[in-house]
């Protein structure tokens, strides 16, 4: 067997030493133990991040009035579906108003823009009907109206009334200004020709200019119809008026007749015009006709020097020329302080008025009124003259009548009155009538009653003789016909008439006497019917009646044997 040749190693003592001493290798610096501790902490994180993403957005509301708002629930829906949530409710650092807390949803965060609108849902009672009653076991709710602007909003103003017209609705929105406190409020109708066509958003009155200010709203298409002729002017519902023009009575709708509102139009004396921008300023007026006169803006002002009453003038009164309105009572009286012309021997009540010749359909840009100031100076050379005159009876009422007076032609003297020409006047119907009675009365008084009286009292004492003989003649004729003889009159007269009768009857047709007659009147035209060629040629040879024959000639005388 053979021997390994290979020599065996032999280790020192210091190397068995090294050889059962503990040796280090690397290790990982996370021990799997800590896996779960972590997934924990990281599911907790994305749990309270999705809490609050899940929150949403939170928004601050400002109102005038909580009431019917509850803090944790009160809801904000839109188009019926819950949206949000008011999370708190509380006052303004000045108190004054309310300031809610709400949180709205994530996928609603879209709907808060610059242009959103939030206003309080509950029961209404109003002209447009009753609303809300589905908030009366639920309560009160939170409306909001998503806008369409590209900016975000994160505060927003309630309203206490839903708004007019919904963000984005097409349509015109226009400004009224009023010097009038009148009654508009939000929602009254704005209608045209009795149609409703848009309502009022807003109106607010500013101190520092006296003025109120109404935000309106025009559906399309009705937008077209506003123009820059257009005349605004509010509707009480039923206008009765009784004036110099007599009586006229315009009822409009039953919305407008228990709560007013807003017409519109275009007078008829103004071209249709061209449309307008938004929010575009107009007047509102009182009523239509005060709007129709505002279209008259180019015009003459005249004063008159009244020496008559003005009791029944108004300010508003036409000034009419033969039945054609040309103008309108400005003012009555006006300027009454000023002093007089020194040619008026009498005081005056003045009187301005104005000359509109827009009323006969002229157009602004064709009206020079330096033309017609010097055609009116030359008709009241003519005789042009104006004077009050009654245009209702039932009130007394009083207009301006313009008419020429031929008669009054060359006693034209102009006048001014504060800074004003003076319009030549003449008395009025009813100052004629007094000025004539005056002078009747006047014609009366000059009257000797006396010398009249002492007539009367002898025309009185013949009368009554005359009425004494007349007594005795009555008196006579009374006897007269009492008398037998009168009375029996009748009768003689009857039987006169009955002998007539009979006498005529026998000369009657039927009666032998008128047929006799009849017939010697036949034999006598027939005699006188055969002598009348013996008479016509007696007529023309007188001989015949001697002569057999006419043509033989005449007879010689014979020679005696």
């Amino acid at each position: 067997m053979a021997n390994d040749s290979t020599p065996q190693q032999r280790t020192t003592p210091s190397e068995e030493n090294d050889l059962h001493r503990a040796k280090s290798s690397p290790q990982t610096r996370l021990s799997p133990i800590w896996i779960v501790p972590i997934v924990a902490v990281i599911i907790g994180m994305w749990l309270v991040y999705d809490n609050y993403t899940s929150r949403g957005t939170l928004v601050t509301l400002n109102m005038e009035n909580a009431e019917g708002i509850e803090a944790g629930s009160t809801l904000i829906r839109s188009r019926n579906v819950e949206i949000g949530r008011v999370q708190s409710v509380q006052l303004s650092d000045d108190l004054s108003h309310a300031v809610l807390t709400a949180r709205i949803q994530p996928e609603a965060e879209t709907m808060l823009r610059e242009d959103s609108r939030f206003w309080v849902v509950k029961p209404r009672i109003g002209r447009e009907g009753i609303s809300g009653l589905g908030t009366v076991l639920s309560g009160a709710y939170i409306q909001l109206e998503p806008g369409r602007s590209e900016e975000s909003r994160r505060e927003f103003q309630v309203s206490d009334v839903p708004p007019v017209a919904p963000a984005g609705q097409a349509g015109l929105h226009i400004s009224l200004v009023s010097q009038l406190g009148n009654s508009l409020r939000v929602g009254d109708p704005v209608s045209f020709q009795g149609y409703t066509v848009g309502r009022v958003e807003d109106t607010r009155f500013e101190p520092e200019t006296r003025t109120m200010h109404h935000h309106v709203f025009i559906e399309d298409p009705y937008a077209q119809l506003v123009t820059d002729s257009t005349r605004f002017w509010t509707s009480s519902g039923v206008d009765f008026r009784l004036d110099a023009d007599g009586v006229r009575v315009n009822v409009e709708s039953l919305e407008a007749l228990l709560g007013g509102g807003v017409t519109f139009g275009v007078p008829e004396d103004l071209p249709m015009g061209r449309p307008v921008e938004a929010n575009a300023s107009f007047s509102l007026y009182a009523d239509e006709d005060s709007a129709r006169e505002g279209t008259f803006n180019r015009y003459l002002e005249y004063v008159l020097l009244v020496e008559d009453t003005v009791r029944g003038l108004s300010k508003g009164a036409p000034v009419e020329f033969r039945g054609v309105r040309l103008g309108t009572v400005a003012a009555v009286p006006w300027n009454f302080t000023a002093p007089q012309p020194d040619s008026r021997a009498q005081f005056s009540i003045p009187v301005l008025i104005r000359i509109e010749p827009q009323r006969l359909g002229i157009e602004n840009e064709d009206i020079d009124l330096e033309m017609w100031e010097e055609r009116f100076q030359r008709m009241f050379g003519m005789g042009l003259r104006a004077s009050l005159k009654n245009g209702n009876l039932l009130t007394g009422a009083l207009f301006v009548d313009l008419n020429f007076q031929r008669d009054l032609a060359d006693q034209y003297l102009a006048e001014s009155f504060s800074e004003r020409t003076v319009f030549p006047t003449v008395a009025g119907g009813f100052a004629q009538i007094q000025a004539q009675v005056t002078n009747l009365l006047d014609k009366l008084n000059g009257l000797e009653v006396e010398p009249l009286l002492a007539g009367l009292d002898r025309n009185l004492q013949a009368s009554e003789s005359v009425l004494n003989e007349v007594r005795e003649v009555s008196s006579a004729m009374n006897q007269l016909l009492n008398d037998p003889d009168t009375q029996a009159l009748g009768g003689n007269l009857n039987a006169t008439l009955d002998e007539l009768r009979s006498t005529l009857q026998g000369v009657s047709p039927s009666s032998p006497a008128y047929q006799e007659l009849t017939t010697a009147i036949q034999r006598l035209d027939r005699l006188m019917r055969d002598l009348q060629p013996l008479t016509r040629t007696l007529n023309e040879n007188p001989r015949a009646l001697l002569f057999d024959n006419l043509d033989t000639q005449d007879p010689i005388p014979r020679a005696p044997r």
